[in-house]
């Protein structure tokens, strides 16, 4: 028989699972990433995505399962696979006391660079984190979300084929991360895979290709962001208000495809819809017939908080 050929991905990870004591902390984990995509684990402090990824990254051993990286089965044990990824942990790991282009050249050295590319690379890190500016300042000095990028731009320095970020923007000011959003779109844009944990729905809907949603150690759902949306039904809500008679358009509404429902009294309707970006022009333009002046036209889509909430029966942050 011939034997299969390799995996094209960069991260293979089959049926994970992991115990401590008595509890199952991650039960049955399984997915891949390719080249280029960013990957998010979706889900509330203590669902298990820490220990997922300290999996993947070889530091705890898995109960049962395997994971792939490169090509190269993972261990505790291993060396190859680990050059291979780079991993920033939620700790801080970083020198106070060195600046932070001695923090760079420190790991830089501990990743096997040496001289002008060890330079070099270290100079083209500071300028992706945005620390060019921080160099020389020591790392104690620096404020909370400079902390976090230089933290990330430590993952980066040897150019890993798999980036691991375990939830890089907890406790940072807003301009900080977003600096490091910035900085995950551009590392995938140049091909590199990326896992990223996050509990803020926001983050993992801006960034990630594919998402799964993990709740107390077991994958609930995994797809891209549309195709998570759709396990809710996928409905979408327009509403309106204006002067005019809105309860005498609904009945028009009512009839046009795609609506499924309509709550309308004199000035205000709220319809239940599918695909509503696809169709507000249509239902502006009914009530614009029924003699309705609109003041004001709302369109709320399902978010993953709604695919959390449906699959588990919880807020994403409970």
């Amino acid at each position: 028989m011939t034997a299969p050929p390799p995996s094209s991905d960069v991260l293979v990870v089959d049926s994970l699972v992991r115990r401590f004591g008595d509890a199952t902390a991650v039960d049955g984990v399984s997915f891949t990433i390719a080249p280029g995509e960013t990957y998010g684990l979706l889900g509330p402090n203590g669902a298990g995505k820490t220990t997922t990824i300290s999996m993947v990254a070889g530091l705890l051993p898995a109960d049962a399962g395997t994971v792939t990286v490169a090509g190269r089965r993972m261990t505790p044990a291993t060396i190859e696979p680990k050059r291979h990824l780079g991993l920033v942990p939620q700790d801080l790991a970083i020198y106070p006391d060195l600046t932070g282009r001695e923090n760079l050249t420190l790991f830089g050295r501990l990743q096997g660079l040496r001289g002008k590319e060890l330079t070099a690379r270290v100079e083209e890190v500071l300028g992706l984190i945005g620390l060019s500016d921080r160099a020389t300042s020591l790392s104690k000095e620096y404020s909370g979300g400079m902390k976090r990028r230089l933290n990330i731009g430590i993952g980066l320095l040897h150019r890993p084929d798999l980036l691991i970020l375990d939830e890089p923007t907890v406790g940072v000011d807003p301009q900080s991360r977003n600096a490091i959003l910035e900085s995950v779109e551009a590392l995938a844009g140049e091909g590199m895979a990326v896992l990223y944990t996050t509990h803020y729905m926001e983050e993992a809907e801006r960034l990630c290709d594919r998402i799964a949603i993990i709740d107390s150690g077991r994958l609930r759902a995994e797809g891209t962001r549309d195709e998570l949306i759709r396990l809710t039904g996928g409905v979408d809500t327009i509403r309106l208000a204006g002067s005019g008679d809105l309860a005498e358009a609904a009945e028009k509404l009512r009839g046009i495809p795609g609506v499924e429902r309509v709550d309308a009294d004199r000035r205000t309707a709220t319809l239940t819809v599918r695909d509503a970006p696809a169709l507000v022009a249509e239902v502006v333009g009914t009530v614009a017939d029924a003699g309705v002046v609109l003041s004001d036209v709302e369109v709320a889509r399902p978010d993953l908080e709604s695919v959390f909430l449906h699959l588990t029966g919880k807020a994403l942050r409970d």
